[in-house]
């Protein structure tokens, strides 16, 4: 999957390609006199992936429930769909119109500058890293290399018990949300038993669980003993891959210890909080356009799901131990692979 530049155009060109747009898979009003709206434009991965799109619809219909607002979610399914889909929202009179994911990025982009009096926000997207600057922009970032800096130490240990050093990560696209879960993995894993070796295979997709399971097949055909699955849906079959091998599998996004007693623990990305929380500003007056919101290990935004109750008391206590650490700034994960 690749991603496109779309160019701005003009309104009436923008009402013409509105007409294509996905329908609306989900919609609400807490109350009749709720005037507050906000808008979700899910990636291609839809609402039904069992992570992260699904994760963030929980935070919205939260939302719509606990704020009383009214709110619509719209599935994308092919990337040309991201522009009309969010462009039916700001139309519509949405006050925030948030996107699902960094893919959705030039979209947002192009959307913003046509509608410069709605609200954008945008999840795993860093406002620095935006082409042009956008008052009306929000940045929901993670710092998942803190959480996958733990990760990666319980993996190394793992490994390790079983007479090896050899741990591995099936991912999707190489992009920077993905390669930040990779570098923290890394460095976690290093730190707790040095020499490990960490093998990554990008599948090129976060849809297709055979590519990720062939991935993982591969990985653990050359030794590894944990397969983190950094895939969205593909990672899936990572985690099938896993099981069948009879190695430990690592979920992501949301806590994915409901697959089996295969899986070690989880990297939690707390996308549901953030959407949550982007609604709740916006509507209180505090949306923070053109800047960053960060969610770390320090306001629980990125988590550890359940860890296997196979995992020593021992190793919670260093993984406890690492946590307080980077919450007080003694450790800093990297961001990027090295």
């Amino acid at each position: 999957m690749s991603k496109k530049r779309l160019l701005p155009f003009g309104l009436a060109a923008l009402t013409a390609v509105m007409l294509t747009a996905v329908g609306f898979v989900a919609s609400g009003a807490a109350a009749p006199q709720a005037t507050f709206k906000a808008g979700l434009v899910s990636d291609v991965g839809r609402f039904n992936d069992k992570g992260f799109n699904q994760s963030q619809l929980v935070g919205m219909k939260r939302a719509a429930k606990q704020l009383k607002i009214q709110y619509r979610a719209v599935e994308s399914r092919a990337a040309a769909e991201y522009l009309p889909n969010m462009a039916s929202l700001a139309r519509g009179g949405y006050n925030i119109v948030i996107s699902a994911g960094f893919l959705l990025a030039d979209a947002t982009e192009d959307v913003a500058d046509q509608f410069p009096s709605t609200k954008f926000a945008i999840t795993d997207q860093s406002v620095g890293a935006l082409k042009r600057k956008h008052a009306n922009i929000e940045g929901l970032t993670y710092a998942t290399q803190e959480n996958s800096y733990l990760v990666g130490c319980l993996a190394a240990k793992a490994a390790a018990k079983r007479g090896t050093k050899i741990i591995s990560a099936t991912a999707g696209l190489k992009i920077p949300p993905v390669d930040t879960f990779l570098a923290g993995y890394k460095a976690g894993a290093n730190k707790c038993v040095p020499g490990t070796q960490v093998l990554f295979g990008y599948s090129g997709t976060f849809i297709d669980q055979a590519a990720c399971k062939t991935i993982a097949t591969n990985q653990i055909d050359a030794g590894s003993q944990v397969v983190f699955a950094v895939a969205g849906p593909c990672g899936l079959g990572a985690l099938d891959a896993a099981k069948e091998r009879s190695r430990w599998g690592v979920g992501v996004d949301v806590d994915q210890s409901y697959l089996g007693s295969h899986i070690l623990t989880s990297a939690v990305k707390r996308v549901d909080v953030g959407i949550f929380l982007a609604v709740k500003n916006a509507k209180q007056g505090k949306y923070k356009g053109g800047k960053d919101v960060v969610y770390n290990l320090k306001n629980n935004g990125v988590a550890l799901g359940k860890v296997s109750k196979s995992v020593p008391k021992a190793w919670i206590t260093q993984v406890n131990k690492l946590k307080a650490q980077i919450i007080a700034g003694k450790i800093k994960p990297p961001k990027v692979v090295s």
